[in-house]
C-alpha cells in the first residue's frame, strides 16, 4: 500500500493547482483503500511478481475518487469521512471538474499496462458504475422499489469497481477462466455487502463513527434494504410512514423510522442479506490457493460484517 500511495501522490501532479488541492484534499481524507487493497491482496493470493499492480491499484482508487467527488454533487451531501466534502469547500464546478481529471487521469495510466484485456475490464467496468448512478438517479423517491431493484443498483454503482479489482489480479497472473471468474465472484460478492452494511449503518450507527450525516440517504429519497423491509414487515401505518418519507425526502421522522426498522427486524434481516453475501465471497475462495493472502480475503469478507464506519 505504501507503494500504492506513492504512485498516487506522483500522478496526481497537475499543472493546474485546483486539481492538485482538490485531489489531494479528498484522497488524503482517508479512506478504507479497500479497492486497491483487493487488487495487492488478490494478485499476492496468485503469486504475481511484478509490479504493474501498484499501477493498477492508484487506478481504482482514482476511479472510485472521481465517483465520490461527482457522487456528493448528485446527493447534495455536506459531510464524509468527518469533514466537508470537496463540493462544500470547493463548489460543484470544481468537485465536478476534478473528478472528470481523475477519471482521465486513471485511462492514461491503464495505457502503461498494455494489455487490452485490462483496459477492456476497466473500461467496462467504469461504464456500468456510470449506468448505475443513473439507476439510481431513475430510482430516487420510488417507494416501490423492491429488492432485486436495489440489489441491480449496488452491483452496478458499488460492487462493479470491486468485482473489477480482484479480476484484474488474475489478468496479470494470466490465471484460468475458472480463478478469474472465482476472484471476479469474490469481489462481486465482497462489494455487495460492504454496501448493504453501509445501509444498515444509516440507520443503526452515528454521525460521529460514521463520518457522514445520519440519514443522508432518506433524504435523498432512496429506498434502502432495511426501508423496503421495514415496509413489507411494518403495519400499514408504518409502512405509510416509511413511503411518504422516501416520496418526498424528509427526515422529520427520522427517529420513528429508525424505529421501525429496529422493531419490524428489518436491519437483523438486512445484515444476513450482507453476511449471505460475504458467505458467497467466502466460497469462492475455495477455488483460489491456500496461502496467506487467501486467508486475509477470507478475514476480510467474515470482518466486513463487523463493520461500524
Amino acid at each position: 500500500m505504501g507503494e500504492v500511495d506513492q504512485v498516487i501522490a506522483q500522478r496526481l501532479d497537475s499543472s493546474v493547482p485546483l486539481v492538485g488541492q482538490i485531489s489531494q484534499y479528498i484522497i488524503a481524507a482517508g479512506g478504507k483503500r479497500l479497492r486497491p487493497a483487493l487488487l495487492l491482496l488478490t494478485a499476492g493470493a496468485l503469486n504475481y511478481q511484478g509490479t504493474q499492480h501498484h499501477n493498477l491499484a492508484a487506478v481504482v482508487e482514482f476511479i472510485h475518487t472521481a465517483t465520490l467527488l461527482h457522487d456528493d454533487v448528485v446527493d447534495e451531501s455536506t459531510l464524509r469521512r468527518g469533514r466537508a466534502t470537496a463540493n462544500e469547500a470547493f463548489g460543484n464546478p470544481a468537485s465536478v471538474l476534478v473528478g472528470d481529471f481523475l477519471y482521465s487521469r486513471a485511462f492514461q495510466m491503464m495505457v502503461d499496462a498494455n494489455d487490452m484485456r485490462i483496459m477492456q475490464t476497466l473500461a467496462d467496468a467504469t461504464n456500468v458504475i456510470a449506468e448505475g448512478e443513473v439507476l439510481q438517479l431513475m430510482n430516487m423517491h420510488d417507494a416501490s422499489l423492491d429488492e432485486a431493484a436495489y440489489l441491480r443498483v449496488i452491483r452496478s454503482k458499488t460492487a462493479k469497481l470491486f468485482e473489477a479489482s480482484a479480476r484484474l489480479a488474475a489478468i496479470l497472473t494470466q490465471s484460468s477462466a475458472e480463478v478469474e471468474d472465482a476472484c471476479a465472484t469474490y469481489g462481486q460478492a465482497l462489494g455487495t455487502a460492504f454496501q448493504v452494511i453501509d445501509d444498515v449503518l444509516d440507520y443503526a450507527g452515528n454521525s460521529a463513527e460514521m463520518g457522514k450525516n445520519i440519514g443522508d440517504d432518506l433524504r435523498e429519497g432512496k429506498a434502502t434494504l432495511p426501508l423496503i423491509i421495514g415496509m413489507q414487515r411494518g403495519t400499514p401505518e408504518q409502512a405509510a410512514t416509511i413511503r411518504h418519507a422516501i416520496e418526498h425526502g424528509e427526515t422529520e421522522k427520522l427517529p420513528q423510522i429508525i424505529d421501525i426498522v429496529r422493531s419490524t427486524g428489518a436491519l437483523e434481516a438486512t445484515q444476513q442479506a450482507a453476511a449471505a453475501e460475504a458467505q458467497r465471497a467466502m466460497d469462492a475462495l475455495q477455488r483460489l490457493p491456500v496461502n496467506a493472502y487467501t486467508q486475509g480475503m477470507h478475514q476480510l469478507a467474515a470482518q466486513l460484517l463487523e463493520r461500524r464506519t
